[in-house]
């Protein structure tokens, strides 16, 4: 658990604030808690990456033939 504790009295809120924010993103927990919302199958992940994989290389061609007048 992450904890920030004031470095004088006379610190602003917003200052603690932004400091544990800082802390919060660094250590990747939102990262950790959003990817494990939702349960995903490992089938459909490995769907997923070919897609992408594929859209990749569609994107590639494209860019490719545009650049060469061919479209």
């Amino acid at each position: 658990m992450i904890q920030v504790t004031r470095k004088d009295s006379k610190e602003s809120l917003e200052n603690l604030l932004r400091r544990f924010n800082r802390k919060v993103q660094q250590a990747g927990t939102i990262a950790v808690v959003k990817g494990a919302q939702y349960f995903e199958k490992p089938i459909s992940k490995r769907e997923r990456r070919q897609k992408a994989i594929v859209r990749q290389q569609r994107k590639s061609l494209k860019l490719k033939k545009i650049k060469l007048g061919q479209r």
